[in-house]
């Protein structure tokens, strides 16, 4: 079974960085060796790529926890641990990327092999050879690596066609693309024939191409979200050219009037630029009796409607009859030669060109939390203050007198203080517990 999947939600893990190492050299004959402990190597980061190959997010419904590997530990003799290999995901080309715990959309990938960076991974920690100073020319201090990003990322792919098929249900939308493309869409006599959107290419004569969007059925109300609503208005969103197909064959003479209004007011309703986009108003089954005088009618109803700026261009076709589909197609690329490529960024002002990665210098970063557990334990927290912590190597006495020096540096003891701490109070930083000393 064929299923389309247009959102999905995933969590990615980059990979943590290398430890640092701590060693001294020890070769026979070398006199005043001094430290050659080496870095660890960077963690693998966590990307996102395009294939062009993919037209769905299904792969993902079964896998949806990515994890990079992490870097490897510092050696001696100075030499740096080997890096991780990014882990590299591949999604459809018109995919949006989300941060789930932010609301922001991080990244859009539109662009053949684009690329985004979506969990940095964490820099290695340093050697003991960047920590020897003069007044400590054999230092036992070396870093753990840093840990790699974690995201709860919602994917949400919005489908590229240079034209979108709109209309009603049962319009004859589905009939129209396979009989000018080689897309096989479900066809039947009843609304909501079409779940899911479907993508065929046009090849015209003189050479000229364009790919054609089948878009579920619109009913009134859809931009709240009523019947297929949403999951039809997101991929119309990045047509350049409309096809507003309007159904000529009703007993009653002022129902296409009727759903062309309905239509264009939910395109204004869910974006009002929509409505900017070039269209072409189809009138569909034309082989039907009543259509040619409800064709009639339904011009005579535009000409008096005062609220339109300009009169749309109205073209009847038969698709089953293949009455005036190929004038159609050339018409619709004419339209589209004169169309300019649609700019998804200046349409959505929040997209963001590229990740914006977490900096340890970030402004708006806390940079540590006190609060009091119920057996009167201090807990420190914070994202800074967390991150020192993983990486501080507690096996070295040396490594814990620097992390005591950088907690004082920040403020954490003055902060301590004012909340009340005594001496021999239990303070706790996760699972590690010290006892606070004046």
């Amino acid at each position: 079974m064929n299923m389309f999947v247009d959102q999905i939600k995933i969590e990615v893990h980059a990979g943590k960085g290398g430890d640092g190492m701590v060693a001294f050299r020890r070769e026979k004959y070398v006199p005043n060796g001094g430290p050659a402990g080496g870095d660890g190597g960077r963690g693998g980061s966590i990307i996102l790529k395009v294939d062009e190959g993919l037209r769905t997010l299904m792969d993902f419904r079964y896998h949806r926890i990515f994890k990079a590997k992490n870097g490897g530990n510092g050696m001696s003799k100075q030499m740096t641990g080997p890096s991780a290999e990014d882990t590299i995901i591949a999604v459809p080309q018109g995919t949006t990327v989300r941060d789930l715990d932010t609301g922001e959309i991080i990244g859009d990938l539109v662009e053949k092999d684009q690329e985004l960076v979506v969990a940095k991974g964490g820099r290695g920690g340093r050697g003991n050879i960047h920590f020897a100073s003069a007044k400590n020319p054999a230092p036992e201090i070396a870093e753990n690596g840093e840990p790699g990003e974690d995201h709860y990322l919602e994917l949400e792919l919005k489908m590229l066609a240079d034209v979108g098929l709109i209309g009603f249900p049962s319009v004859g939308k589905s009939t129209l693309l396979s009989v000018v493309t080689g897309a096989k869409p479900k066809i039947a006599a009843y609304e909501f024939t079409t779940l899911t959107p479907n993508l065929g290419m046009v090849m015209l004569p003189d050479g000229r191409d364009f790919a054609m969007a089948d878009m579920p059925g619109l009913i009134e109300g859809a931009s709240k979200g009523i019947g297929l609503g949403l999951k039809f208005l997101r991929h119309i969103e990045r047509t350049r050219v409309l096809l507003h197909l309007v159904d000529m064959s009703s007993e009653d003479p002022h129902q296409a009037i009727e759903r062309y209004r309905q239509i264009n007011k939910e395109l204004a309703n869910y974006d009002p630029e929509l409505l900017k986009r070039p269209q072409i108003v189809v009138a569909t089954k034309m082989d039907l009796p009543n259509s040619v005088d409800n064709l009639a009618a339904f011009k005579a109803d535009l000409a008096a409607d005062k609220t339109l700026e300009k009169q749309p261009e109205i073209f009847p076709i038969s698709a089953v009859t293949h009455q005036g589909v190929q004038q159609l197609m050339q018409l619709t690329a004419d339209l589209l030669d004169k169309t300019p490529a649609f700019d998804s960024e200046s349409h959505d002002k929040e997209l963001v060109a590229e990740y914006r990665a977490a900096a340890p210098d970030k402004k708006d970063e806390t940079d540590f939390t006190i609060t009091k557990d119920e057996d009167g334990t201090w807990v420190l927290g914070g994202e800074k203050l967390i991150r020192l912590f993983k990486m501080t190597d507690l096996t070295h006495e040396e490594s814990q007198l620097r992390f005591a020096r950088q907690l004082r540096h920040m403020g954490v003891d003055d902060a301590l203080r004012a909340k009340g701490v005594q001496d021999g109070d239990l303070v706790r930083i996760e699972k590690f517990v010290f006892e606070f000393i004046q």
